[in-house]
Order: C-alpha cells, then sequence, then structure tokens
C-alpha cells in the first residue's frame, strides 16, 4: 500500500523530536457518538441475544361512562409489547513485528509506536461507527447498525425498526417535517425546528428533546439566522455560553456532524434514543496474539452494541432543508 512518505516506523523513530505524538490529520470530533456516550444514552447490558425493550402501546379499552347497572366489560386489554434489536459487531486489528519493537526504542524512539497504533485503531472504530450511527442499518449486507435513518426516519410510515411494523402502529412512528425554503435559504428552517421540538416533548413539564444533530451547512444556516438576536454583555454571553461548535435551540443542545445525512436535524433525548453494548464488549481488546509463522504480534479492539430507541414518537427529524 503507498504512503504518503517514509511508513510509520521511520517516522515513530526519528532522532530529530518534533512532537512526541502524531498530529492527527484525520479524525473529526463525532458529535453524535459522543452525546450518546453520556449519561443515560450509554446502556451496558449483561447479556442477551437481543436488545429487548418494554413498551406501554395502548390504553385500556374497557374504561367507559356507564349508567347504574350497566354491564362493564370485562375483556382483557393488551397494553404491552416488546420492541427487538439485534447486535452488531465493529472490529479492527493492528499488528506490530518484532523488528519495529527493536527499532522503536532508545534514544531513536520519538513516540510509543505501539500505543500509538492502538490509539489510532480506537480512532477509527470511533469514526466507523459514528458513521453507522447516521445509517439505515442496509449497509455491509445489513450488518451495520441501525442508525438515524432507520430510527428517526424521514418516513415515519414505513419499515419495521425493532421488528414493528410503522405502517400498522402509529405510536411507533417518529415525528417528521420538511425544512424546504418558501422563498429564501432557510427561511421556514426555525419555525420547523420548533414544531418538531415540541411535538417532540411530552408536555410542557414533561421530557424535551437534549440534542440535535444537524450538517454543518445547516448548523451555520441557523447560525445565520439568530444575528439579529445578538445582544453581547460580557465574553461570556458573546460566545453564547458555549464551545464555537455549539448552539442551543430551546432545551435543545446543537452541533454538527460530518456524517450527518445532508439536509436533516434530528432531536432526540438519551432517555428514547441509546446506544446499547453488551458489558465488557465495548472496545474490549484481545492480544498480543503471535500467529505461528510471523515474527510479530496482532492485537484486537472489538465492539458489540447497537442503537435503540425506546419511544419512537419522542424522536423527530426536520428534512430537505434549504
Amino acid at each position: 500500500m503507498p504512503v504518503p512518505n517514509d511508513g510509520q516506523t521511520i517516522a515513530a523513530s526519528w532522532n530529530a523530536l518534533v512532537n512526541d505524538t502524531p498530529e492527527d490529520n484525520i479524525f473529526a470530533d463525532y458529535w453524535l457518538l459522543n452525546s450518546l456516550k453520556q449519561g443515560s444514552s450509554f446502556k451496558g447490558i449483561a447479556g442477551g441475544d437481543i436488545i429487548t425493550v418494554s413498551l406501554e402501546y395502548a390504553m385500556n379499552g374497557t374504561v367507559g361512562f356507564y349508567s347504574d347497572m350497566e354491564t362493564i366489560p370485562t375483556s382483557r386489554s393488551d397494553v404491552f409489547d416488546r420492541a427487538e434489536f439485534s447486535w452488531k459487531e465493529c472490529a479492527g486489528t493492528i499488528a506490530q513485528s518484532e523488528l519495529e519493537d527493536a527499532i522503536n526504542q532508545g534514544s531513536a524512539k520519538k513516540f510509543d509506536l505501539l500505543d500509538a497504533k492502538l490509539k489510532n485503531l480506537r480512532h477509527t472504530l470511533d469514526d466507523v461507527l459514528n458513521a453507522s450511527l447516521f445509517s439505515d442499518g442496509t449497509g455491509t449486507s445489513g450488518k451495520e447498525l441501525g442508525g438515524l435513518q432507520l430510527l428517526i426516519d424521514t418516513t415515519p410510515a414505513t419499515g419495521s425498526p425493532g421488528t414493528i411494523n410503522a405502517a400498522n402502529f402509529s405510536f411507533w412512528r417518529n415525528q417528521e417535517a420538511s425544512g424546504v425554503q418558501t422563498t429564501s435559504a432557510f427561511d421556514n428552517l426555525r419555525s420547523t425546528m420548533r414544531n418538531m421540538y415540541n411535538s417532540a416533548s411530552n408536555g410542557y413539564a414533561g421530557k424535551h428533546p437534549r440534542y440535535a444533530v444537524t450538517t454543518q451547512t445547516v448548523f451555520q444556516g441557523f447560525e445565520g439566522l439568530l444575528t439579529i438576536n445578538e445582544r453581547f454583555t460580557d465574553k461570556a454571553s458573546a460566545d453564547g455560553g458555549f464551545k464555537n461548535e455549539t448552539l442551543k435551540f430551546k432545551g435543545s443542545a446543537i452541533s454538527y456532524d460530518g456524517d450527518c445525512l445532508a439536509g436533516a436535524l434530528y432531536f432526540y433525548h438519551p432517555d428514547f434514543l441509546k446506544l446499547g453494548y453488551l458489558k465488557g464488549h465495548w472496545y474490549k481488546m484481545t492480544g498480543p496474539i503471535r500467529p505461528a509463522n510471523q515474527t510479530a504480534d496482532v492485537y484486537q479492539v472489538s465492539a458489540r452494541c447497537n442503537l435503540y430507541a425506546t419511544n419512537r414518537r419522542m424522536l423527530a427529524v426536520v428534512d430537505s432543508i434549504t
């Protein structure tokens, strides 16, 4: 495989010490993955062949008004069921030869080559998983995660995420609205965001979307709509109280992610959208393993996980944003 210049062994071991770690020229900040790895969104599950989510999906059909001695219905009302999500697996390996160990030592050692390789592998897993978190679950012959395009669908009455047919059961549909412009760019964005935020909220005193993720283009379009409302009283206010890549809409922290579907903005709450993983199998490393016919060690890092929803009607997408 071609390399940009001299290759990793030489890069790790030159004598003129310029920096003590490789400078990252590849990886991005993964807003969706990082937000899901916080708090209640990140769910360790102790075993089981699938992820199961218990659902309350209907009211008791026997409840109603009656008169004096009139009979009250006694038929059984089915009000509970469950959604089911399969485990998905993602893994990668690194190899470290004895020659690399020998070169990468002593005064010639610029940085720890093995440690740097492992960090690169973990960051690569971040990159692959984050992209899959936005997918519809059909990639790599259906082996990928069932991502936002599946769980917060732009056509909510289609598909069967969690093995529940959304066409047949309206309770299992996320909120959706188009943000296409009427006359000028992003002129319908804020009103549609307001509609989706409120539609994905459980009443005034209930739970509201806590996060929103979109593309850089839409993020900048939303940011541009805020300029007429700016009022700076100090530097913290001028910065909006957030890092420069994060804004707020009502109660939702908004940022952009390079893997997001073009023209889409997703609202979600950690109680209703979760990244589940098998305990002991989140970025699990095994090794070193020595192949019988090589003077090298192989290390493997793997994850067994999936994205799943507990309440799709509390999730929302603004799509076709222009």
